[in-house]
């Protein structure tokens, strides 16, 4: 019977058919995709300079529910090997994975860093965890505009989805590219005085007082010492663990062989979609199924099939010029020529993980495309794939029907495997 985790003396391991029952897919808050709250500003805990955003402890009390359970099955789930699809195997697309040689993705790794993910215990008043800016259902990304914290404070951008987080080859992380990698990105919410508020220290001290951590530790790293380190190692590879590879648009690949094939398992809108993402005119695959150079030929195939994933950060004219609150990467490099540079998340699942953009301005796909198709702005940065002949922004000119098709498409991208997996649910029954 599972025992209450306040009471228990060592880590509680249920039979995997009571933890499937009892696995909660349930959103709690790591801001592993942005940093959130106050980013640009002065009382942001993970900024550029690394300096800690948590406050005066004096008085504070964790009040983590006692009657919290945690269940684990005690085979763990296999999060190193995936059975992943050909065309995640290619060579080009191996290049993209960012896995650091001293932090692979290991079971028992990725199994203590659910269970960080999920606890509510890392935050000031136990409240709000990794997961709840990162919900499982939403591609683990947050429905709102912007994110709630601790105390129920506003997060200064949208909160990022994650999937795919692994194929990003420059590592870098948050929307202004401020975390040189998953590992440092990871610890950032947790330090952010709006988002979760605690320091380093705390964090530590909290895991340490939890006995379910102790055979964890154990288990992923051979004694039950807790670090910082180790938090953040455990907790990047339960997030580059997300892959999403098993959404129709996948299912209709392996069967076709080629992108450019028409699927049989697609509907004519949805290939018709497909077809307007990899023409041209739209230009949406040169940003968006990013390879190494150069392009293919003329109906030849992609090198990457499989990332929907910019390779760099871009300016996609969201404004024609620099703004006063938020310039992105240019915030951060103090570089004119970064301003209104914002790093992208993958169109996986794109079709639940909305709002879009760094700020959430956009509350729909249709919107999303209306931008691209007429909206584009002049910005002196604008990525020059949405440049026309003219230097000016490109303009699609699509048909409400294309439009249709177009978000018809990327509805094929939904990976509902990912949303419902129990490896990567709410281990803890509340």
């Amino acid at each position: 019977m599972p025992v209450p985790n306040s009471k228990v003396s060592s880590l509680h391991v249920a039979p995997l058919s009571i933890c499937l029952a009892l696995a909660l897919a349930l959103g709690g808050a790591c801001d592993a995709g942005d940093a959130g709250g106050t980013e640009g500003s002065s009382t942001t805990a993970s900024t550029s300079d690394g300096s800690s955003g948590a406050g005066d402890t004096t008085g504070d009390v964790d009040t983590g529910d006692e009657d919290d359970v945690l269940d684990l099955p005690a085979t763990p789930y296999d999060y190193a090997s995936p059975e992943l699809p050909a065309h995640f195997l290619s060579p080009p697309v191996r290049q993209l994975d960012n896995t650091p040689a001293d932090n692979p993705i290991t079971d028992h790794g990725a199994t203590l860093g659910r269970v960080l993910f999920y606890d509510t215990a890392l935050s000031r008043n136990g409240t709000v965890a990794c997961a709840t800016c990162h919900q499982q259902v939403h591609g683990f990304s947050d429905p709102t505009q912007f994110s709630e914290g601790f105390e129920g404070g506003l997060t200064g951008r949208n909160s990022m989805a994650l999937a795919e987080s692994r194929w990003y080859a420059t590592g870098r992380f948050f929307w202004d590219e401020r975390a040189a990698t998953l590992e440092e990105q990871v610890l950032g919410p947790i330090q952010n005085e709006v988002e979760m508020g605690l320091t380093l220290t705390e964090l530590v001290e909290r895991v340490e007082e939890r006995a379910y951590y102790r055979e964890l530790f154990v288990a992923a790293f051979g004694d039950d010492a807790v670090t910082t380190d180790r938090i953040a190692r455990a907790l990047a590879q339960f997030v580059r663990a997300m892959a999403s590879y098993r959404s129709r648009y996948d299912v209709g690949l392996a069967q076709a062989g080629s992108i450019r094939a028409e699927f049989a398992n697609f509907t004519a809108e949805e290939n018709l979609g497909k077809q307007l993402f990899l023409q041209p005119r739209t230009s949406c695959v040169a940003c968006h199924l990013g390879g190494p150079p150069p392009p293919p030929p003329p109906n030849g195939d992609f090198a990457n099939q499989a990332i929907f994933l910019p390779l760099e950060p871009l300016n996609n004219g969201l404004d024609a010029g620099p703004v006063e609150d938020d310039n992105g990467v240019g915030d951060v490099s103090g570089d004119p020529a970064d301003d209104g540079r914002f790093k992208s998340s993958s169109l996986r699942n794109i079709a639940v993980t909305g709002p879009y953009m760094h700020d959430g301005r956009f509350a729909t796909l249709e919107e999303v495309i209306d931008h691209y198709d007429s909206g584009v702005q002049p910005h002196p940065n604008l990525d020059p794939r949405l440049r026309g002949p003219d230097q000016q922004p490109r303009r699609m000119n699509l048909t409400p029907a294309e439009k249709s098709a177009l978000v018809a498409f990327l509805g094929t991208l939904t990976d509902e495997a990912l949303l419902t997996d129990p490896k990567f649910s709410d281990p803890f029954v509340r």
